[in-house]
C-alpha cells in the first residue's frame, strides 16, 4: 500500500536505498566574500585534519599498548560505533550478524522451527508453541524443556546462541532432547525447519460485539495481518459489531510505511504524517486514501509509555483527525526517523535524518502524546457491601407496573448481593476486568457509545 525506505523503531530497521546526491553551482559571489568564504573553508579543513590526526595518533596507540591484542576491525568498529552512538540514542552502528538479525526481524519472516522460548536453569524452555508450524505439528508443547541440540548440551549456551543453531535452512533437520512433566525419559523429536512468520498482529472478539485487535510491532507482515483481522473479526461477530480496540501498548514500532498503512486503514482521507530532515523546507507529507476497513465504527486505542515511534504515528494521526479516542497513559515521545545505510564489510550504520510531526503539525519528540481519556493500569476486586434500597423499608408502596406484593427481607439475608440488573450480565468481561482495567474501560466506552447511538435512531 505504501512503500517507504525508512523506519521508526527504537529497535527494529529497515534497509534502504540512498538517493543520488546532486550538484548545483551557487550564483558566484563578490571577490572579497569569496575570498572571506576560502580562507573559512581551509581553516575548517585544517581543524578537521588535526582531529583525524588525533584519531590516528590514539589508534595507534590502543593498537600497540593495550592490554590485550585487538585487531583492527575491533577497533574501527569500537570507534565508528563511538561516534555513532553519541549523536542521539537512536543511531548505531550494526556489525554484519546485527544487519541480519535486524532484517530477519523487520522482514517478519525466517527459517525455524516456530516457538517461543526463554531460558530456565540453564535449559530452553519453550513459552509456546506457534500454531501450523513445524514444532507444532511434531508435538512440541508449552513448559517443555529443550536439554540438547544435534544432541549437544545447551547447558551453557546463551539464548541468543541457541535460538542462532534452531534457526537455519529452510527443509533442513534438526534433533531436539526434550524434557516433559510426568515424563521420565527423555523425548527425541526431529523437525524440519520451515519459514516461520514472525505475527505481529492478534485478534479476538469481545463480548460477541467487539472486535480486539494487538499490534505487537510494525514489520513488513503488519498491515496484512491487519486486513485479515479485520476479516475474520466481520465474519464472527455478523453484523453486531459495535467498535474496535486497538492496543498499541508495549509496542516498540518499526516500518515506517506499515505505520502509515495501519493508520490508512482506519482513516478516509488527510494527512497520515510528513517528515523534516535538516532542510526545514523540504517536507514530506503522506496522506490516507479513501477507504475504511472499520467502516466507519467507533475505535479506542489504548498506548502507554511502551508505546513508541510508529505506534505513536497512528495514535496521533487517528487522535488529530478525531477517528479514535486515546486510552491510557502517555506514550514514549520518539519522534525520529532513522536510515539504515550499509557499510563496507557487511555491516551498516543506523542515522538520525528526520523528525516526524503528526497531521496537526505537532512534534511528540521527548513529549510524547497523551491520552483523550486518562486510565492508569490497574487491578478490579470485588468488595461485598450490603445494600439498602426503596424496597427495603418496612412498608414500602408498591410499584404500579408490579403486581406483586412487596416484600421484606429477613435481615441479613442479601448480604452480599447486588439487584442490579447489569450484574454478570457479561461474565467474560468481568473476568477481563480483573486482568485488564484499561482494556475493560475501553470495552465500556464502546457499549455506552452504541447505546447513545441506538437511543438516537
Amino acid at each position: 500500500m505504501f512503500k517507504k525506505s525508512l523506519l521508526l523503531s527504537t529497535a527494529l530497521i529497515a534497509l534502504i536505498s540512498l538517493p543520488n546526491i546532486g550538484y548545483s553551482e551557487e550564483p558566484p559571489l563578490e571577490q572579497t566574500g569569496t575570498l572571506e568564504k576560502k580562507m573559512t573553508q581551509e581553516q575548517i579543513n585544517e581543524e578537521t585534519y588535526k582531529q583525524l590526526s588525533l584519531f590516528g595518533g590514539v589508534f595507534e596507540t590502543v593498537r600497540a599498548k593495550y592490554v590485550d591484542k585487538m585487531t583492527d576491525q575491533q577497533l574501527v568498529e569500537y570507534a565508528v560505533k563511538g561516534m555513532l552512538t553519541n549523536l542521539d540514542p537512536h543511531s548505531d552502528y550494526m556489525t554484519a550478524k546485527d544487519f541480519d538479525d535486524m532484517k530477519v526481524q523487520t522482514k517478519g519472516e525466517f527459517g525455524g522451527l516456530g516457538i517461543e522460548v526463554t531460558m530456565q536453569d540453564g535449559l530452553i524452555k519453550v513459552v509456546s508453541p506457534i500454531d501450523d508450524t513445524p514444532a507444532f505439528k511434531a508435538g512440541i508443547l508449552a513448559g517443555d524443556l529443550i536439554s540438547h541440540l544435534d544432541k549437544k548440551p545447551i547447558m551453557g549456551m546463551t539464548l541468543a546462541d541457541a535460538v542462532d543453531k534452531m534457526r537455519g535452512k529452510v527443509g533442513s533437520p534438526i534433533e531436539l532432547t526434550v524434557r516433559r512433566e510426568d515424563v521420565a525419559e527423555p523425548i527425541f523429536i526431529t523437525i524440519k525447519r520451515d519459514i516461520i512468520k514472525i505475527k505481529s498482529v492478534r485478534y479476538r472478539v469481545e463480548g460477541g460485539d467487539i472486535g480486539y485487535i494487538r499490534i505487537t510491532t510494525f514489520n513488513q507482515n503488519t498491515y496484512d495481518g491487519l486486513q485479515d483481522s479485520f476479516d475474520k473479526i466481520k465474519k464472527e461477530t455478523n453484523g453486531k459489531l459495535v467498535g474496535y480496540v486497538l492496543d498499541l501498548r508495549n509496542n516498540p514500532g518499526g516500518l515506517l510505511d506499515q505505520a502509515i498503512a495501519v493508520s490508512d486503514a482506519f482513516l478516509d482521507k488527510g494527512e497520515i504524517v510528513s517528515t523534516r530532515g535538516r532542510d526545514e523546507d523540504a517536507i514530506k507529507r503522506d496522506n490516507a486514501l479513501p477507504g475504511d476497513l472499520a467502516d466507519g465504527l467507533p475505535v479506542v486505542v489504548l498506548i502507554n509509555a511502551g508505546s513508541a515511534s510508529a505506534s505513536e504515528i497512528v495514535s496521533g494521526a487517528l487522535q488529530d483527525h478525531h477517528r479514535a479516542v486515546l486510552m491510557g497513559t502517555k506514550t514514549f515521545g520518539k519522534g525520529s526517523v532513522q536510515t539504515v545505510i550499509p557499510t563496507p564489510g557487511g555491516g551498516a550504520m543506523r542515522l538520525t535524518t528526520a523528525r516526524y510531526f503528526t497531521p496537526s503539525g505537532h512534534s511528540i519528540q521527548a513529549k510524547g502524546i497523551e491520552p483523550d481519556i486518562l486510565v492508569e493500569p490497574a487491578k478490579i476486586e470485588q468488595i461485598d457491601e450490603m445494600r439498602i434500597g426503596e424496597v427495603d423499608l418496612k412498608g414500602a408502596i408498591s410499584n404500579p407496573e408490579n403486581t406483586a406484593k412487596v416484600e421484606t427481607p429477613a435481615p441479613d439475608a442479601d448480604k452480599g448481593k447486588t439487584e442490579s440488573k447489569d450484574k454478570d450480565k457479561n461474565k467474560a468481561e468481568k473476568d477481563l476486568a480483573k486482568q485488564d482495567y484499561q482494556l475493560a474501560r475501553a470495552l465500556d466506552l464502546l457499549h455506552g457509545l452504541s447505546l447513545i447511538k441506538a437511543g438516537k435512531q
